[in-house]
C-alpha cells in the first residue's frame, strides 16, 4: 500500500511540475514574438546576403513596428547579420548606398533577448548618390524574420 500511495504522490508531482512548465512557457511566448522565417537566407558572399523579394509594405524596415529581423544575436553575429543585410541593398536605380548605425532604441519584449527577454533595435542611416535625404532602417538582430528588399531601394545579384 505504502508503495502504490508514494507512486500515486511522484505522479502528482511530476504532473504539477510539468503544468508549472507549461504556465512558464506560454508565459515565455507572451513577451514577444521571436523568430518567424519560414525560407532560408542565402548568401552572396560572407558579408552581403542574396535578398531577392522586394516587399509592398512601405512600413518594412521604416517603422519601428516593423523592423527587418535580421537575428544572430545569440549566435553573436547580430551586428554582423545587420551589415550582411545593409550590404546587400542598393539605392533605386542600383547606385552603391552608404550608411552607419545612429543608435539604439525602442526596447521590446522578446523570447530571444539575452536580459530579461528585452531587446533593442539598431537605426541605420541610409543614403545614395543622389537620393534627396537619408533614411532611417529598423533592424531587430535578436529575431529572425524573412528578409525582403524594403520600397525604395533594389538588391546585388
Amino acid at each position: 500500500m505504502e508503495k502504490y500511495f508514494f507512486a500515486v504522490i511522484v505522479f502528482l508531482v511530476c504532473a504539477c511540475s510539468s503544468q508549472k512548465k507549461a504556465t512558464v512557457s506560454s508565459k515565455d511566448e507572451d513577451t514577444g514574438v521571436g523568430d518567424t522565417r519560414i525560407y532560408t537566407v542565402e548568401s552572396l558572399d560572407e558579408h552581403t546576403y542574396l535578398l531577392t523579394e522586394t516587399t509592398t509594405d512601405k512600413t518594412y524596415g521604416y517603422a519601428k513596428e516593423n523592423p527587418v529581423k535580421t537575428g544572430g544575436s545569440r549566435e553573436r553575429s547580430g551586428p554582423v547579420n545587420e551589415r550582411r543585410f545593409l550590404n546587400a541593398l542598393l539605392g533605386p536605380n542600383g547606385e552603391p548606398i552608404g550608411y552607419f548605425r545612429a543608435g539604439s532604441c525602442c526596447s521590446f519584449k522578446t523570447p530571444n533577448g539575452l536580459l530579461n527577454n528585452m531587446g533593442l533595435l539598431d537605426i541605420y542611416r541610409v543614403w545614395w548618390e543622389g537620393g534627396k535625404d537619408t533614411v532611417s532602417i529598423y533592424i531587430n538582430m535578436y529575431d529572425k524574420g524573412d528578409l525582403y528588399i524594403p520600397v525604395g531601394f533594389t538588391a546585388r545579384k
